[in-house]
């Protein structure tokens, strides 16, 4: 287990390969510990950093820390204890909302942005969510549907570990905010990954996302739900590998037909 101490506050994380970074931030549901097969399959040519946000896995429970700037300040401090620069960012939920406002704000600190099952507006997020009280211990199945937690092991275990707290907090953040006024003021790569059968997200309309196809791709995985990275191991980590690759060159990602981009 690696840690750091930021803010008095022990933030655990994990890394694994060699090469240019890429962090990889999870979302509500879990902790660093479902990115470890796209870790795997990075390392060979990155370096990837996986990290638990305040009140998820084994970084520490704060409840001043639970909200959006806190997040960001956390990633900010990472990077500059890990002696990161410049880094592409990949953001699964609320650890996409957290990557693309770290972008907005500090775009000289990252290369390209993917959002993975991210909302960009509050109205985006399933009532699972926005209702979601706290008063439950299983916050997986709570916020899943208890028949979908079966499929993803490795987000019970770790789930069991969050503080109900940071979940409500920063549900309420994100349904605060409007990440299209955000998308303006990007000019970096940034790729939208949406599962067709998300429970928890509602992904964006292709329509609106066509309005910033300069430097903008949403991509719609049809055999996933709200957790690509492990719905369709294969095909998220070829999608992220040639995204990484590509970068400006965005148009590419949309050749292959496994990749097809679909109006929902």
């Amino acid at each position: 287990m690696s840690a750091i101490i930021i803010e008095n506050g022990l933030a655990h994380y994990e890394a694994i390969g060699r090469g240019r970074p890429v962090i990889l931030i999870h979302g509500w549901i879990g902790s660093w510990r479902y990115w470890v097969p796209t870790m795997d399959d990075l390392s060979d040519r990155f370096r990837a950093y996986a990290i638990d946000l305040w009140g998820f896995g084994d970084s520490d429970r704060r409840s001043a820390g639970y909200t959006l700037p806190s997040y960001i300040g956390l990633l900010r401090q990472f990077m500059n204890e890990m002696g990161i620069g410049r880094a592409p960012l990949v953001g699964h939920a609320l650890g996409g909302v957290i990557a693309l406002r770290f972008a907005a704000e500090m775009p000289e600190r990252v290369e390209q942005v993917m959002a993975v099952s991210t909302p960009l507006d509050g109205s985006a997020l399933a009532r699972s969510l926005t209702g979601f009280s706290g008063n439950d211990n299983d916050v997986a199945g709570r916020i899943l549907g208890r028949r979908q937690v079966a499929a993803y092991p490795e987000v019970q275990l770790e789930a069991g570990k969050t503080d109900s707290n940071a979940i409500v907090h920063s549900v309420r953040a994100v349904m605060e905010q409007n990440l299209w006024r955000e998308l303006d003021s990007l000019e970096i790569p940034l790729l939208l990954v949406h599962g067709i059968d998300d429970p928890v997200v509602q992904p964006p309309r292709e329509e609106w996302v066509q309005q910033y196809e300069e430097n903008m791709r949403a991509i719609y995985l049809e055999d996933s739900r709200h957790f690509p990275m492990l719905d369709e191991v294969n095909k998220f980590n070829r999608l992220l590998r040639q995204f990484m690759e590509l970068k400006d060159d965005l148009d590419s990602l949309e050749l292959k037909e496994e990749w097809r981009r679909r109006t929902r």
